[in-house]
């Protein structure tokens, strides 16, 4: 078995080889600027629209409905500040949740600068809202809910069907930030009532620097970028054909694949989750147990560094995350981990592996067989720890 072992996937994926195959013609042969009316610049607007389609049917959209960005945090802002710049006659209120990835808690705190006002939602034990809070925090002058999908962090699945359709009777328009969740976990933008959605190619085997974002017909948003009438003038910018059709081909893949891919990544989180948890004393599960993404696993140790934990994984060729990589080389702890209650030092020593479809059982077995070790290795460096064993022992 090969020594290196890459479980974070949450944080980016291997481009898929029939995505780089799908990809590399429109790098030399067909290069063509997709607004110009020559034969090559007609077979890139040709791929433009089979991607739009693909990507559209992958969370049952009109392709008319999905617009190109340059990823996940783009098509968040785009969400957030287009529709408050868009509605702000109407009301000056969003609603988000504590848990969000940083493109939306970020471009949340610029909007308060702005004059907005936003509720910043609390979540319970497992990452979850509470629809009655969602509910109790809706005013006259909220104009836009925002919550994610799925967690990037501890994997939670929000109620995203029953956030949508509270959003519809209220009159609110809903997104989703949807980055984990797209090609992972089964999406219908007309069942779940969800009025924006934001996805990111390279969390699922697609290039980086490529997304896109939903927005049902007849939802004001104001658009970001200025310029030429790419996308029709939501978008400013010659697209990115290459990274366009990466996206559409990869999320075909995913939903096609989704059902098996689904059952066996859930069996391999599975072991992996009852594995540490058995192996390893005061530890525990963070997220939901049963409402979470396939291949996510997040486990707080007691007593040890996440970050000194990851250097030893890597070590032995296993590459693993203590949270969003985004956030990497921050001392602070996680925000997702605090507002699920974890205290700082529990918090501190977390470890997320997050599976697909490139891992094995073998590879599962290895971590499992490791992992052990190195937590006691850390532990036995701890004062703290020193303590617990001896008060064990008596």
């Amino acid at each position: 078995m090969s020594t290196k072992i890459y479980m974070d996937n949450a944080a980016t994926t291997a481009v898929r080889d029939e995505v780089l195959e799908a990809v590399l013609p429109y790098f030399k042969e067909y290069y063509g600027n997709a607004s110009s009316v020559y034969g090559i610049a007609k077979e890139s607007k040709k791929a433009l629209e089979k991607a739009r389609e693909q990507v559209a049917a992958g969370i049952h959209a009109n392709p008319a409905e999905i617009y190109f960005t340059a990823g996940g945090s783009e098509s968040d802002n785009m969400a957030l500040r287009g529709v408050a710049e868009a509605m702000k006659n109407k009301g000056n209120h969003i609603i988000t949740t504590k848990i969000e990835h940083h493109a939306i808690l970020h471009t949340c705190e610029y909007l308060e600068k702005q004059g907005f006002s936003v509720t910043y939602l609390d979540v319970d034990e497992y990452g979850k809202i509470s629809l009655e809070d969602l509910k109790a925090a809706i005013c006259p002058e909220t104009i836009l809910i925002s919550v994610m999908f799925a967690n990037n962090e501890i994997g939670t699945i929000e109620p995203i069907k029953e956030i949508g359709a509270l959003a519809k009777e209220k009159g609110i328009y809903f997104h989703t930030d949807a980055v984990q969740a797209v090609g992972h976990v089964p999406i219908d933008v007309e069942e779940m009532h969800i009025d924006l959605l934001s996805m990111s190619g390279h969390k699922l085997g697609a290039p980086k620097g490529i997304g896109a974002i939903y927005i049902r017909k007849g939802v004001k948003v104001k658009p970001l970028i200025f310029g030429g009438a790419q996308e029709k003038k939501m978008r400013a910018g010659t697209e990115n054909i290459p990274g366009i059709v990466g996206l559409g081909k990869a999320v075909e893949l995913a939903v096609a694949e989704m059902e098996e891919t689904t059952a066996r990544l859930e069996k391999l989180r599975d072991k992996l989750i009852q594995g540490v948890l058995e192996k390893i004393p005061y530890s525990r599960l963070n997220g939901h147990p049963k409402d979470r993404l396939p291949g996510n696993c997040n486990i707080s140790f007691e007593y040890i560094e996440g970050e000194s934990m990851l250097l030893l994984l890597d070590a032995l060729g296993i590459a693993a995350s203590s949270g969003s990589a985004c956030t990497s080389g921050s001392l602070d702890p996680s925000h997702v981990l605090l507002a699920i209650g974890l205290p700082h030092e529990k918090a501190h020593g977390s470890l997320r592996l997050t599976l697909d479809r490139n891992n094995t059982e073998e590879e599962v077995d290895f971590v499992l067989e490791k992992l052990p070790f190195i937590v006691q290795r850390l532990r036995d460096m701890s004062p703290l720890y020193e303590e617990i064993a001896k008060t064990a022992k008596q």
